[in-house]
């Protein structure tokens, strides 16, 4: 048994996992998201409002973050300013958001958003978008 167990192994690749930031208030969404990326072997990281998100951000090296446009204490659009304005190198982001203006997509776009989602979406749509980010 030992012996299948060592040979099983030695076939996973040896690549660590991506590590993806969101951040989010609403705690129906958090665990929706959290539960479809965990289970295609991505690793989580949760803040639950701007200020935390950014926090988190800059303490630690995401590969992708997923932003909320309206959160209590810092909105998604001063988040994503300050990681444009603070990183050498920058992160991957994708602005969720159930606002239906396009002035907002706009300025998204403008900021430097990788993709941008309104909700409700689909989860497919997400985890295509998050698999083609970090490809």
């Amino acid at each position: 048994m030992t012996n299948e167990k060592a040979a099983d192994e030695t076939k996973k690749p040896a690549t660590a996992k991506k590590r993806v930031l969101l951040v989010d208030d609403d705690p129906e969404i958090i665990d929706a998201i959290r539960y479809a990326l965990e289970s295609k072997g991505y690793q989580i990281f949760i803040a639950r409002d701007g200020n935390q998100g950014l926090a988190m951000a800059e303490r630690e090296d995401q590969d992708l973050v997923i932003l909320d446009m309206m959160m209590p204490k810092r909105s998604g659009f001063l988040v994503l300013e300050k990681l444009r304005r603070t990183r050498d190198v920058p992160v991957r982001v994708i602005m969720i958001t159930a606002n239906e203006g396009s002035r907002h997509k706009a300025y998204a776009e403008m900021l430097g958003v990788d993709d941008y989602i309104r909700k409700p979406f689909a989860m497919d749509k997400l985890i295509d978008a998050v698999q083609r980010l970090l490809a």
